[in-house]
């Protein structure tokens, strides 16, 4: 992953999740409702997907671009296979 901008705000993110993921066990600790403790988890789940999205829009516009702007089919064909790949492990 590129340095800069998208590199800190994915940090962020991750730091923010990361806190949220700690106040679930401080929910489990207390003996709070379930119901509670299981939306809690459910926001953690959608906050990963738009980091997960985020990565992914971000790798597509510069490796894959890169990949795809460049002459050598085989490293096309390469990020087409990561790419397959991915997708692949997402769906399981």
């Amino acid at each position: 992953m590129k340095k800069g901008t998208d590199q800190r705000d994915t940090l962020v993110a991750l730091r923010r999740i990361e806190g949220q993921v700690r106040g679930i066990q401080k929910m489990i600790e207390e003996g709070r409702y379930c119901i509670d403790i299981l939306n809690a988890m459910g926001a953690i789940g959608g906050a990963l997907k738009k980091v997960e999205a985020e990565i992914l829009k971000n790798h597509l516009n510069a490796c894959v671009r890169n990949a795809f702007e460049g002459r050598s089919a085989k490293d096309k064909k390469a990020k087409l296979e990561e790419i397959y790949k991915l997708f692949k492990g997402i769906r399981k």
